[in-house]
């Protein structure tokens, strides 16, 4: 097979894969640094790379977990709370074996839509990785996220634009 036809068929297999779909396998190392490696290939207006990501495991995807259910709790009217969701946002991250947050860095260079757009290129990349190399993933973007600035260590000019679920399929 030729490179056009390897990758007209990884564009085609590129699904979003959920964590319920994940097993308990380990994405190696090697695959994970991979897939960040191709997501910095993305093309960027004035070399701004404006994506920045921040990989969660183990521990630290733990904490991500509660937090995010201490946020759907505290931000949700008693009356619109569902426990179902508040269950289900534990279940999603602790199921995956990796997560990453998108967060776009506004350079103040070029228009934020170009940022915006370069940091979904760049995730875009990050899904035929994952496609590449067999591991299921999905992009989320709970409007909870808004409220990680303290654990993303977002600044002013930055903003989430959500959260990269990966596991072994």
């Amino acid at each position: 097979m030729n490179k056009a036809e390897v990758l007209k068929e990884i564009i085609e297999q590129r699904r979003s894969i959920f964590p319920k779909d994940y097993t308990d396998a380990e994405i190696s190392q090697e695959i994970i640094d991979e897939i960040l490696h191709s997501a910095t290939l993305a093309p960027n207006h004035k070399r701004t790379k404006p994506w920045r990501f921040k990989i969660f495991k183990g521990e630290e995807k733990a904490k991500l977990a509660s937090e995010m259910q201490a946020i759907y709790k505290a931000t949700q009217p008693e009356q619109l709370f569902l426990e179902k969701k508040y269950n289900d946002i534990g279940f999603k991250i602790n199921k995956a074996n990796v997560i990453v947050s998108i967060v776009v860095n506004f350079s103040g260079m070029v228009p934020e839509w170009e940022e915006i757009a370069a940091t979904s290129m760049a995730v875009q990349n990050m899904y035929l990785s994952c496609t590449a190399n067999n591991v299921g993933c999905y992009w989320s973007s709970p409007k909870i996220v808004d409220y990680l600035k303290e654990s993303l260590t977002i600044e002013e000019n930055q903003k989430c634009l959500g959260l990269f679920y990966m596991g072994e399929v």
